[in-house]
């Protein structure tokens, strides 16, 4: 795809110098993604297919450190994530020019946005908005399912949740409030790239649902594809309408 020879010590300053500042990596961020591209990039592979636990011994980190890294360098667009299956996640590591250019085709991410900034181009229609593209967003989609996981319907700290697509994005699953939901990250990890109702049905058989909210969640999971859990933006001027008692199915 690429004949060049990588200049490795080039590909490290931009690293340090332009990627750690502009996405604001922590230290765990950066020892991830450090450690994936010693196994792509300098091999002279883009992909790789690997598990949390690999993931995790590399980096020097537990596993949900280093599950929590790779989602926010997915959410950055530092790693494309291919596919997540059973065989484990396959992504694809971007150069940080590579990274530029994603960018740049669908806005900067949430962490460079400078505040209060508003581009030409940004979509303004609900159904047309990318949830993962700004922190803005994804909050908006937390604070619609009010701190609770979807899933499982337990309460949310800041460091066990993130956005789980109810769709599959190997399943045509997009970046819609239709697809998106607030999950911990054990619910997470286990429904991985299988349908919200294997995993409501799991989570049931395991005692950590009854039947009422096994029913409650199996409507739920209609009802946002129908687009009626719509999040609230806080956003001056938003031409969306509010809903300060957005319907909760528990």
């Amino acid at each position: 795809m690429n004949n060049k020879k990588l200049d490795a010590a080039l590909l490290w300053k931009q690293f340090e110098d332009v990627l750690v500042p502009r996405l604001r990596l922590s230290h765990t961020d950066r020892a991830v993604y450090s450690h994936l591209i010693r196994h792509t990039l300098i091999e002279g592979q883009p992909r790789i297919r690997f598990s949390i636990p690999w993931l995790a011994r590399g980096s020097r980190v537990t596993a949900t450190p280093a599950r929590q890294a790779l989602h926010r360098l997915v959410v950055k667009g530092a790693i494309r994530l291919v596919e997540r299956t059973r065989l484990g996640h396959l992504i694809e590591v971007r150069r940080p020019e590579q990274i530029r250019l994603a960018l740049g085709a669908r806005g900067t991410c949430a962490p460079c946005e400078p505040p209060g900034k508003r581009r030409a181009g940004v979509a303004t229609d609900l159904e047309e908005m990318d949830f993962l593209r700004t922190r803005t967003l994804r909050e908006a989609i937390h604070r619609r399912d009010r701190g609770l996981c979807f899933y499982c319907l337990c309460r949310l700290k800041a460091g066990t949740r993130c956005l789980d697509h109810v769709v599959p994005r190997m399943h045509a699953g997009r970046n819609s409030y239709r697809k998106l939901v607030s999950a911990c990250i054990e619910c997470n990890s286990q429904k991985s790239g299988k349908p919200a109702a294997d995993l409501l049905r799991r989570l049931y058989r395991e005692g950590r649902l009854t039947a009422p909210e096994l029913t409650a969640r199996l409507r739920a999971v209609n009802v946002l594809a129908a687009g009626k859990l719509r999040p609230t933006l806080p956003t001056t001027g938003s031409p969306h309408p509010r809903n300060p008692r957005p319907e909760v199915f528990t």
